[in-house]
């Protein structure tokens, strides 16, 4: 079949269609420029890190002067700024500051916003086996610290912290926030800059970022766009949360400055210290048993989180049992019920009534004259909890396969839990995500300082290489201790109670684990502190090494989780300045 050749005017038709769609294209794109607006760095997301990174590089002279930063949050931030509770009530989110952390916020000019009546120094921590009730026990006092007193870290809630960051924020104007906005989408820009993300808002903003942060949390849209990929698994475990009312400690003991840990086989649980009558609950456990804690009346809860501490791990499985139970029949146990149920597992286990770890009757009120012995072995009894502070959440572990874009994700990178989520057991989460912070600063104003490109791979490769490695020592260390301690298989119970005794009575190589707690920026003094520990960590593998009856998986198993600890804390170490 012979085609017909096409006619003049069908020619010039087409001509005229394909000018006026060129027309139309040109016309839509100077459109869409109009509407763009420019930022050197956006960042999305206005949790701690988000703000923190803002702070940091608005405190930056380099940054500040050289840079257009903005920060996009889709919730209502004037309610975290104007964020004033009540007397005596803390929120339930509450997160430990490391002295390192404490240092970084004070060089950005943050933490003197942040509200030091809400905070509350850790002079000690007491963490024990749930099953051996093998213990160790740190304090300040051991690492070295100038001022003890201000603890081996501080804790506060989150708001308060995001409260004082906005504060500093305040003060720099070039910064600019844009809060109740979402991020629509993001595509890429391929017709201008070089490729540079377009972050679509839901307000009909468009911003065109040199560099695009994720500082967006686990369900990162910086991280859907520039296609990074990520591992990680859901453990089968729950954490409760809730803000804990208590007697003062009296006279005769210590300040409410520690911490409390101990490791049940269904997960810790943990007892953090805000004031002298107020502390905060973080208890990590199975699912159901979570669901059915959360589901009883507050009084239950309150009676079940004294007896977690107290009780023999055999005896809470019983009360677990009881409340699940209760709760399936539709007859929830009352708060009367279940003390009865506690003081007869007391009575089984011999418990002497008048001792720290009888829980079954809690008196609202300091007690007068000498306390028991063992007061100090266990945390203060919890009388009741603030209303509304209960909340539970699942834990994960997750971390990115890298923490910069390339290709067509090209000028991205992720900060804090958008690049790692992490089990809260160890208190490091936050911690990670602000080191995070102060080390992707430190590069963006070295890029600076060479005249180079802030969005570029180049510039931003030595925030990966540095952090990449350090996070994941951290976070598979965090990981192997849950593990290790959610087992009840018994030579593994035996090996790491050995391995936690050992170490107790070495103090060089606690001090270094606490490094990992309670690091203080450029404390020279540590690093030596670290090959000392080194030396007491051999100590501790001959003392493992004993268990000749263990096969070689067991002891391979609670050393390497001991040896991982380890290099965390050696990895936290601050940088000597030269």
């Amino acid at each position: 079949m012979l085609l017909r050749p096409a006619s003049r005017s069908h020619v010039i038709i087409n001509t005229i269609r394909k000018g006026a769609l060129s027309q139309c294209r040109r016309l839509y794109s100077t459109a869409q420029n109009e509407a763009i607006e420019d930022s050197d760095i956006v960042i999305v997301g206005g949790g701690p890190a988000g703000l923190t990174l803002a702070s940091a590089l608005g405190s930056a002279t380099g940054a500040r002067r050289n840079l257009s930063i903005t920060l996009v949050e889709g919730g209502d931030l004037a309610k975290v700024r104007q964020w004033a509770p009540p007397l005596g009530t803390y929120s339930n989110r509450v997160s430990s500051l490391t002295n390192a952390s404490q240092s970084f916020l004070q060089d950005i000019g943050a933490w003197n916003h942040v509200d030091a009546n809400r905070t509350a120094p850790v002079e000690e921590m007491q963490v024990w086996d749930g099953l051996s009730d093998a213990r160790i026990t740190f304090s300040s006092s051991e690492i070295g610290l100038e001022r003890p007193q201000e603890g081996m870290a501080r804790l506060t809630e989150n708001l308060n912290l995001q409260r004082g960051l906005l504060r500093r924020l305040e003060e720099l104007p070039e910064v600019q926030l844009i809060d109740k906005t979402k991020v629509k989408y993001i595509l890429r820009d391929v017709d201008e800059r070089g490729s540079w993300p377009l972050v679509h808002l839901d307000n009909g903003q468009v911003l065109r970022a040199r560099l695009l942060v994720g500082a967006d949390g686990f369900n990162s849209p910086v991280r859907s766009y520039a296609q990074i990929p990520s591992f990680g698994w859901s453990y089968d475990t729950t954490g409760i949360v809730a803000t804990m009312n208590h007697p003062p400690r009296g006279a005769f003991q210590a300040p409410n400055t520690t911490a409390y840990q101990r490791f049940l086989p269904t997960g810790p649980i943990a007892f953090l210290p805000l004031t002298p009558t107020v502390s905060s609950l973080v208890w990590s456990t199975r699912p159901h048993i979570a669901s059915a804690l959360s589901a009883s009346e507050p009084a239950v809860l309150a009676s079940m989180i004294n007896a977690a501490f107290r009780l023999p791990a055999l005896s809470l499985r019983y009360l677990y049992d009881r409340i699940i139970e209760a709760q399936e029949n539709g007859k929830p146990l009352s708060s009367f019920e279940i003390q009865q149920e506690i003081e007869w597992r007391e009575r089984s286990h011999a418990i002497d009534p008048n001792s720290a770890y009888a829980s079954a009757m809690v008196k609202a009120t300091e007690e007068v004259g000498i306390p028991a012995a063992d007061t100090e072995s266990v945390p203060p009894l919890v009388t009741s909890l603030q209303p509304g502070t209960v909340a539970t959440f699942p834990l994960k572990f997750n971390h990115v396969e890298a923490y910069i874009g390339e290709g067509q994700g090209r000028r991205t990178v992720l900060v804090g839990d958008a690049a790692h989520t992490v089990h809260p057991l160890a208190g490091q989460g936050l911690n990670m995500g602000l080191a995070d912070v102060e080390c992707l600063t430190r590069c963006i104003e070295g890029a600076l300082k060479q005249g180079g490109d802030v969005g570029s791979y180049t510039a931003l490769l030595p925030y990966a290489q540095e952090r990449y490695l350090e996070n994941h020592t951290i976070m598979g260390a965090i990981d192997k201790l849950h593990k290790l301690y959610t087992t009840t298989f018994e030579p593994v119970v035996w090996a790491r109670s050995v391995g936690v005794e050992v170490l107790n009575e070495f103090d060089s190589v606690k001090a270094a684990l606490m490094m990992t707690a309670g690091a203080k920026g450029k404390v020279d003094t540590m690093a030596a502190g670290w090959n000392m520990a080194a030396n007491g960590a051999e100590t501790i593998a001959a003392g493992i090494n004993i268990a000749k009856t263990l096969n070689n998986t067991v002891k391979g198993m609670a050393w390497s989780g001991l040896q991982e600890l380890l290099k965390a804390a050696s990895q936290n170490l601050p940088r000597k300045d030269v």
